[in-house]
């Protein structure tokens, strides 16, 4: 994060309230503020007052998936620079490209590993 700026959290969107909780001690870790939300539809409503540095988003969830979700994201004006990486068990290349036709603007697979996560997140926001 660049020196001076103020904190802006990076929303973590997964079903999963386990994943939820790995990938927030590891964003904490890294030194990052989180908020999370347990799918696209709750992510959205957040975001209407908020402005996250970065989405981390799972592409499986109920209500909302992922793709709807970025898709949906990247309709508003104010959200189409914000970086957004899809974190999921998927690895088929059919749904990279989805996720990217989305407005996806990287692909992370779990299991993550912390650290290789954490500067793949530096250095989208640097």
């Amino acid at each position: 994060m660049k020196a001076g700026s103020p904190v802006r959290p990076i929303l973590m969107v997964d079903d999963s309230p386990s994943l939820r909780l790995l990938l927030g001690a590891a964003l904490s870790a890294g030194g990052f503020a989180v908020a999370e939300a347990d799918d696209g539809v709750t992510a959205l409503e957040w975001l209407s007052a908020n402005d996250p540095a970065l989405v981390i988003t799972d592409i499986t969830m109920p209500r909302l998936d992922g793709f709807s979700f970025i898709a949906q994201l990247r309709t508003q004006q104010r959200f189409r620079d914000t970086p957004v990486l899809a974190l999921t068990t998927e690895a088929a290349p059919d749904k990279k490209d989805r996720a990217r036709a989305a407005g996806a603007t990287g692909w992370i697979s779990k299991p993550f590993d912390p650290d290789k996560l954490n500067t793949a997140v530096r250095r989208i926001l640097d």
